[in-house]
């Protein structure tokens, strides 16, 4: 019998919040050395125009990320035309990234108010969605103004990179690389240290 991906997801983020200042040891991940099912992730981040140093990064590690799963950058645009209305503003964004999401894909917000995760933790997220009956792992970075309660409620889970808030386009460069040191701490092999 398959246990729902909720009481999954309650159980794997309860037990990390109660760790979130424990470093796992010997900085491995539960999953290190074992054969996990390689869950596509997509990435939707909302901003403006990206630099092309920001583009070339994303690249970069786009294609690291494409040797252990299937990977897709979304950008979305920042709603300009309400940005008198910040309300506004967050609830058109947080729309459109709400249809590019599938009621089967594993939702994971980015906000400086979520779950405090190191690399192993985020490791075994990845270790542990592919363990779900989700096809997809959908990571959102908001805009400006981040994410709406529309949005925060159909989150699976809400982490956060750091306790300070980061750029749209600093936080996907620290997601893709962190995503990439994960499978790297998953498979073994000497990227992190």
């Amino acid at each position: 019998m398959e246990v729902s991906r909720w009481s999954q997801c309650y159980a794997v983020f309860s037990q990390m919040k109660k760790n979130t200042s424990a470093p796992l040891p010997a900085k491995k991940s539960k999953y290190s050395g074992q054969s996990i099912r390689a869950i596509p992730i997509r990435i939707l981040s909302v901003g403006k125009r990206r630099s092309p140093g920001v583009h070339l990064l994303v690249e970069e590690y786009m294609e690291k990320l494409r040797h252990y799963c299937s990977v897709e950058d979304v950008h979305v645009k920042s709603n300009p035309k309400s940005s008198s209305n910040v309300k506004a503003q967050i609830d058109a964004e947080d729309m459109v990234i709400m249809q590019q999401i599938r009621h089967e894909d594993w939702v994971v917000v980015l906000d400086e108010h979520g779950l405090d995760v190191g690399s192993e933790q985020l490791a075994n997220l990845l270790g542990d969605a592919g363990r779900t009956s989700s096809t997809r792992l959908a990571f959102c970075i908001g805009g400006p103004y981040g994410h709406g309660p529309r949005l925060r409620d159909r989150a699976d889970v809400t982490i956060r990179l750091s306790s300070m808030v980061l750029n749209h386009q600093i936080a996907l460069i620290v997601l893709l690389e962190q995503l990439y040191r994960s499978w790297t701490i998953i498979k073994g092999q000497k990227y992190h240290h």
